[in-house]
């Protein structure tokens, strides 16, 4: 997912506020979902609860740049998953998290639901062709 960093992303400086890279993140994760046309957005579907944030600030994005999120599944779990996101401007990376979420059903940790867990491992597939022979 690609985003240009505007004026209310920035600081005084014209450099991205911390806080911003985690909706960045935010939002690839979400546009994942949105390109399948998955409703994991509904109380009754269930959603994802972040758990766990671990996060390199490498370099700073600044007032006018083009970032580009990029989203890896690295553990599928019954009831979790956990996932890298890095950022990047053009070629240098920017910033890099790894992020545990916990799916929740009626506010209580539930496995996830099929049709999720495809989404997840067909992105995994896309990202690892090695894959899909496993």
């Amino acid at each position: 997912m690609k985003i240009r960093i505007y004026y209310e992303d920035t600081d005084a400086g014209g450099v991205v506020y911390h806080s911003n890279y985690l909706k960045f993140c935010e939002r690839a994760r979400s546009e994942i979902f949105f390109q399948k046309q998955a409703t994991i957005f509904d109380k009754n579907t269930g959603h994802f609860l972040l758990t766990k944030a671990n996060c390199n600030f490498l370099k700073p994005a600044k007032l006018g740049d083009l970032i580009e999120i990029k989203t890896f599944i690295i553990k599928l779990k019954k009831a979790s998953v956990y996932i890298k996101q890095e950022i990047y401007k053009e070629k240098t990376k920017l910033f890099e998290a790894e992020f545990t979420l916990a799916f929740l059903k009626n506010e209580k940790v539930a496995p996830i639901d099929e049709a999720i867990v495809k989404i997840f491992t067909d992105l995994a597939k896309e990202q690892n062709p090695n894959l899909a022979n496993e």
